[in-house]
């Protein structure tokens, strides 16, 4: 699954280690959904769309690859 974690983490000037104690993870976790290595767990998507105050749709993309 594609995302765009790491866009919307430096639009807000935070680091990976910032992003992750924010999400109660660590920063590996973070670096492993951004580089999409590791889709994240149903509730830490939720937790990350509310912490941008996005919906999940809008930060996890499907990858339309098959």
């Amino acid at each position: 699954m594609k995302n765009r974690l790491k866009v919307l983490r430096a639009e807000r000037d935070w680091s990976q280690q910032t992003l992750a104690e924010k999400l109660n993870v660590s920063r590996q976790s973070v670096n492993a959904i951004e580089t999409g290595r590791y889709d994240p767990s149903l509730p830490l998507a939720f937790r990350i769309a509310d912490l941008f105050e996005l919906p999940i749709e809008a930060i996890f993309l499907r990858d339309t690859e098959s």
